[in-house]
């Protein structure tokens, strides 16, 4: 069998621009003659050369921006007849034909057009020419431009000598007399079906100046043909717009034709370079093959020749003259992610992100915008160095200098720490700002351990105590802390953090990039991270600091006690790829909450034509070991069944036994393709039927009104366009959890009395009545014997099942069962 070998790529010059051509000997297997063959295979690949190619004009970012910024001040204001010859044969396409409507439509920009200086026409040309219109009809850019946006592609073989000759015989219809220049703009790929050469030598000897504009895969021979002398200055390259309309008027301007050039700007000239891909086919040498024959019995074979093809970059090393202008903004005056805008010559204005304004040049104009008791803590030991020190004290200056003031109710303290801690700032101490940069200018560092587990218990203990006197300061805001390291913690920060954070102090760290990881552990959540890839990176995240602090007493429900089930398809409907987005949106969506058995616990099923619980809720604690798990979640493939996984986690998941918790709001977070979901019906009225919360996300086409009646209401129904979009309505999905997670939850779902006890909820709280048990929660089994001493503790209990106070009080004398000795009384 004969077949194509992969390609290749070499590297070539072109022989007829002048250039030296080097290219690698082609190796060809030698003939074996082992055999004698009764004939030949015939190998059924035309020997034609096939070639397309692709251009680039390279050159540097900065100087792409400065040739875009000096075509917008250029204009041409004079006489002149100019012709746009568009190519519209099939060669060129309907895609690359619109694209050089567009350049001509920018081209008019620059140009004063009005019938008494600069009158544009238009044609195009394929099997024959066309004039779209002439010069004498339109004499404003817009009824020029929308003229153009209306010539439509009409196909064809590329006779770009027939246009030519059309021009030359025709002139420019609605033009002017000859003592008007004329300048015709051919755009054209240069793969015309006969010579050009002739014709327009022809047409530049009448004195007509010819620009050549490449457009989708040039030859470039024929376009150096085609342009007028000197062809570096008449050859353009429509790909790159901002350089060819630069490259036109420069030319333009730098002759007697049009002389308007821009106060102040100058012709550079700079070394540019054009490539085109060329696919050629290679002979590589002779293999065997079979041949067949008439005869039945006999099989022939031959010595085959066998082809690969290979790429060809072709360089066009060129010299470009573009016009240059002073440009204002080629310093980058503005900071913080502004816009620079030219305004004349030497002017320019910053346009500034929201945040930012406090001077000319974006300089950070913010305000903290909320109330918290706020302090620093900063690292001073021998492993952050002197510098880093500076550096961080630098950085508190500017960040209160730029969001803090006395109008702002709340405390600001800072402290730095190595082997031990010391107050700079007292959190009690309402200090105005230039007694607050006097304070911190005093700091000294001083070298050591980095015990940043040490500091946090310290600043836990002692760092929140306010002064009586500043009675006028709310006692209840925010405490938050933020923690500014360079260097890796020499004890246990982890647990120290744990500390702090379940004494209700929020945590923020910013360090190094490289303390990324450490600093997640710490303050317990990614999101409450700042990290900085360099020094003076770390100057700009003042406004990512303010909006974190900001963002504490705004954590939408991280805050709040959920047990939360994720369900995700795993069927080979989804498939391996989308069902690895799925479990990096459920990531991303943990991230939001507190992870740990006193507030946020959760848990994940998988299913495809069976449920299987990937692991149950409190498993994981930590944010670090939750991620790993959902990690692990396998993909099961097959067909799906929305209703067994909601009867699984309905029966077997969100259950006493299996870690839910009487009292707390119950979600159930569905994500399905909407395969297999006829059979969830009945299953999930099961869910609400036990105060079990359903949010349903449908991904792709999937039918609303089965998902509707599944989801129960519009507003546990999400319908999301693909699986790539899921992470960008991360935000809407946390919002409808929020929202559900901040409803009232019966304490008596699911059920936390045991031996067939019924709970009856009360105020905040429930209590079990036992039908042969006792206890609080009818943990004992009694014998029957006893049964009568259980009828006359239930009357008493009947007796204060109005009163909560009462129930307390009898509860009190009972043993407690254990895994709700915290719990069972009171879940406000």
């Amino acid at each position: 069998m004969c077949q194509l070998h992969s390609s290749e790529s070499r590297l070539r010059m072109v022989p007829s621009l002048g250039i030296t051509y080097t290219a690698a000997p082609r190796s060809v297997s030698s003939t074996m003659s082992l055999l004698l063959f009764d004939s030949i295979c015939i190998f059924l690949i035309s020997q034609a050369f096939v070639s397309w190619s692709i251009q680039e004009l390279h050159i540097r970012q900065e100087m792409v921006e400065k040739i875009s910024a000096a075509g917008q001040l250029m204009n041409c204001s004079a006489p002149v007849d100019i012709l746009f010859m568009l190519d519209g044969s099939y060669s060129i396409g309907k895609g690359s034909f619109e694209k050089s409507k567009y350049l001509a439509m920018k081209l008019c920009n620059a140009l004063d057009i009005s019938p008494e200086k600069v009158r544009v026409g238009a044609m195009q040309f394929s099997s024959t020419p066309h004039l779209e219109f002439p010069l004498d009809v339109y004499f404003t850019k817009q009824e020029i431009k929308d003229r153009l946006k209306r010539i439509i592609f009409k196909g064809g073989r590329t006779e770009t000598s027939l246009a030519l000759k059309f021009i030359l015989h025709k002139g420019f219809l609605g033009g002017r007399n000859l003592s008007v220049p004329q300048i015709l703009i051919v755009l054209t790929d240069g793969r015309s079906q006969g010579s050009v050469a002739i014709t327009a030598k022809q047409l530049k000897e009448k004195g007509i100046v010819v620009f050549a504009v490449g457009i989708s895969f040039p030859r470039w021979e024929e376009l150096h043909t085609l342009a007028s002398e000197p062809t570096d200055w008449h050859v353009l390259f429509a790909e790159d717009s901002e350089d060819a309309a630069n490259g036109l008027y420069t030319t333009l301007t730098g002759s007697t034709i049009c002389s308007a050039a821009f106060p102040g700007c100058r012709v550079e000239s700079h070394s540019c370079e054009r490539k085109t891909l060329e696919r050629e086919k290679v002979l590589t040498g002779n293999h065997f093959c079979w041949k067949g024959s008439t005869n039945g019995n006999t099989v022939q074979t031959a010595l085959c020749p066998f082809y690969k093809w290979r790429n060809i970059f072709i360089k066009y090393p060129s010299r470009c003259y573009r016009t240059m202008c002073p440009d204002p903004c080629g310093s980058h005056p503005c900071q913080n992610g502004g816009t620079c805008i030219q305004q004349g010559l030497e002017g320019y204005q910053c346009d500034c992100p929201i945040g930012f304004g406090g001077d000319a040049n974006c300089a950070p104009k913010l305000n903290l915008e909320c109330s918290v008791d706020l302090l620093f803590l900063v690292d001073s030991s021998s492993s952050t160095t002197l510098e880093g020190f500076l550096r961080y004290k630098a950085f508190l200056k500017r960040f209160l200098q730029a969001v803090w003031s006395k109008e702002i109710p709340g405390n600001v303290g800072v402290a730095q720490y190595s082997s031990e801690v010391k107050v700079a700032v007292k959190a009690g101490k309402l200090a105005d700002l230039p007694n607050l940069v006097k304070d911190i200018d005093s700091m000294q560092f001083s070298g050591g351990s980095t015990l940043t587990g040490k500091a946090l218990r310290y600043i836990t203990q002692h760092g929140f105590r306010s002064s009586p006197i500043f009675t006028v300061v709310p006692n209840d805001l925010p405490h938050v802390v933020v923690l500014l390291t360079d260097s890796n913690a020499q004890d246990s920060v982890v647990e120290a953090a744990k500390y702090a954070r379940g004494q209700m102090i929020s945590l923020i760290g910013i360090g190094s990039e490289f303390l990324r990881a450490e600093l997640a552990e710490v303050t317990g959540n990614p999101k409450w991270t700042i990290v900085y890839s360099a020094p003076q990176d770390l100057f700009n995240k003042i406004p990512d600091l303010q909006k974190k602090i900001c963002s504490i007493d705004s954590q939408g429900c991280s805050s709040q006690s959920l047990d939360l089930v994720f369900t995700l398809d795993s069927s080979a409907s989804v498939g391996r790829e989308n069902f690895v987005q799925l479990k990096n949106v459920v990531s991303s969506l943990s991230l939001q909450f507190d992870i740990n058995r006193d507030l946020t616990q959760v848990g994940l099923v998988v299913y495809g034509k069976r449920p299987h619980t990937t692991f149950s809720l409190g498993k994981h604690i930590t944010n670090s070991a939750l991620f790993e798990a959902i990690n692990q979640a396998p993909f099961v493939g097959g067909s799906a069944s929305v209703g067994s996984s909601l009867l699984h986690i309905s029966d077997d998941v969100m259950t006493i036994q299996k870690g839910a918790r009487p009292g707390v709001k119950k979600i159930v977070a569905l994500i399905s393709s909407g395969a297999g979901a006829e059979d969830a019906i009945v299953a999930a009225q099961q869910l609400r039927n036990k105060d079990i919360s359903l949010l349903v996300i449908g991904v792709g086409h999937v039918q609303a009104s089965l998902l509707l009646r599944i989801a129960g209401s519009h507003n546990n129904l999400l319908q999301i366009p693909s699986y790539e979009d899921l992470i960008k309505n991360k935000d809407i999905i946390i919002e409808k959890l929020c929202d559900e997670a901040k409803s009232p939850a019966s304490p008596c779902n699911p059920n936390p009395c045991m031996n067939g006890g019924i709970c009856i909820p009360g105020n905040s709280s429930y209590q079990c009545q036992c039908q042969s048990s006792e206890g609080p929660h009818c943990e004992k089994r009694i014998q029957r014997g006893d049964a009568s001493q259980t009828w006359m503790r239930s009357r008493r209990l009947h007796a204060h099942q109005n009163s909560h106070a009462g129930v307390r009080k009898y509860l009190a004398t009972q043993p407690f069962f254990a895994s709700f000795q915290r719990r069972s009384l009171d879940y406000g």
